[in-house]
């Protein structure tokens, strides 16, 4: 049993604290990720952690867009207000990635390996993938269903019992 506290994420940024104006909100969004991704990178494993500018989608860097908007298309993804309101969370999951309630493990998509970071309390998950000298965000989102929680934990599990065996 771990003698750290309880891992508190951020606060959300609420689309109902812009009195529904979208733009403003998205604008502020946006500042956010600028912010914690392009101007002062997290570090993981002692190196940085980039982002992808291109593909531009509606003028908004590529990697923003995609965590921010969902769907199979990525050209025609639509903007999710649960992934926008924690804007906040990649950059503080990456940051705590010592602490326990962030679980940590390895996969692989098609040819990449992949480091995903899960918080159960939370259903939110981060993944990124190693580069020579850096990691790249791949992906951030809410795990909205039973289902996926379960089989994120199964393959967490799996992967610690074969790094012990």
């Amino acid at each position: 049993m771990s003698n750290l506290p309880t891992l508190v994420f951020p606060d959300l940024l609420l689309l109902e604290d812009f009195k529904g104006n979208f733009q403003e909100f998205l604008s502020s969004v946006y500042s956010v990720f600028e912010n914690n991704f392009i101007k002062n990178q997290p570090r993981y494993e002692g190196q940085k952690v980039a982002v992808r500018r291109y593909p531009e989608m509606d003028g908004l860097h590529g990697t923003f867009y995609h965590i921010t908007h969902e769907g199979e298309d990525e050209a025609n993804r639509q903007p999710d207000i649960r992934r926008m309101e924690r804007i906040r969370y990649p950059k503080f999951a990456i940051q705590q990635n010592l602490h326990p309630e962030i679980l940590i493990w390895k996969n692989r998509r098609r040819k990449d390996e992949r480091i995903l970071f899960f918080n159960e309390n939370e259903n939110y998950i981060v993944v990124l993938t190693e580069r020579n000298e850096f990691y790249l965000f791949i992906t951030a989102y809410v795990v909205d269903t039973a289902h996926r929680k379960r089989s994120l934990i199964k393959e967490y599990e799996a992967y610690k019992k074969a790094k012990t065996a």
